[in-house]
């Protein structure tokens, strides 16, 4: 289906209006101001990234991971954005106290409404990484800005979706290394970390879960491209 014909299906104003925002360079997601995700509606805007399909990956392997836990999960969900991770392991898993959290007000108001839209209570906070987080967690699941400053990406994506959910320093490590060097103290005995990674970055993520990490088992799993998208950093 092309974007046109997406908006033709989907859009509930003027078609032609549409049509002009989407010739200008708007993605027809903001455009229409919703996504299909994991079988589940959530709504966008420019304060939100758009989900995506390795996302839902992501939230497949989790889910494949956690399969046969009979207790009640605690699951921190790191930049939660539209809300979409955390809202989806909330509708797939029975027994789980998640809070979601996310560094802009903008977004978590986003999240909020999906949250409410998609009829599940969500412990929603504005913390930058762990700044506002004092609890412990089973699981600790992060889709997080992960591009390098000096990157090219697609003109669309730069232009329209929130620069502070992309970029994240030279090497484009900086919030994975926030958040691994730190994690210790938020997790419990017996832990699940998933991340979703840049194509390039496996091995120097699992460098430094194995560094602040102690007696971790680092699996990094493939996309449908075949490429190197996710980590899960496990002690159980």
């Amino acid at each position: 289906m092309t974007d046109i014909e997406y908006l033709k299906k989907y859009y509930p104003g003027n078609i032609e209006d549409a049509i002009k925002r989407l010739e200008s360079g708007e993605p027809v997601q903001y455009i229409v101001g919703n996504v299909d995700f994991y079988g589940y509606t959530f709504n966008v805007n420019k304060n939100v990234l758009i989900p995506r399909f390795e996302t839902e990956e992501l939230i497949s392997y989790t889910l494949e991971l956690l399969k046969g836990k009979k207790e009640t999960l605690d699951i921190l969900d790191i930049g939660t954005g539209s809300g979409c991770i955390a809202i989806t392991l909330k509708k797939e898993l029975e027994n789980t106290n998640i809070t979601a959290i996310d560094i802009s007000d903008k977004a978590l108001e986003v999240a909020k409404e999906n949250a409410t839209f998609n009829n599940v209570n969500i412990n929603f906070k504005n913390s930058d990484v762990f700044e506002n987080i004092n609890d412990r967690y089973n699981v600790i699941i992060s889709n997080p800005p992960y591009i390098k400053e000096t990157e090219d990406i697609d003109k669309l994506v730069k232009d329209n979706e929130p620069s502070i959910a992309l970029y994240a320093g030279i090497d484009g490590l900086d919030i994975y290394t926030k958040i691994l060097k730190d994690a210790k103290k938020h997790l419990k005995d017996k832990y699940l970390i998933a991340f979703e990674i840049g194509e390039t970055q496996a091995e120097d993520i699992k460098e430094l879960a194995i560094k602040y990490l102690d007696n971790c088992n680092v699996i990094i799993k493939k996309d449908i491209y075949e490429r190197n998208r996710f980590i899960f950093i496990k002690n159980e």
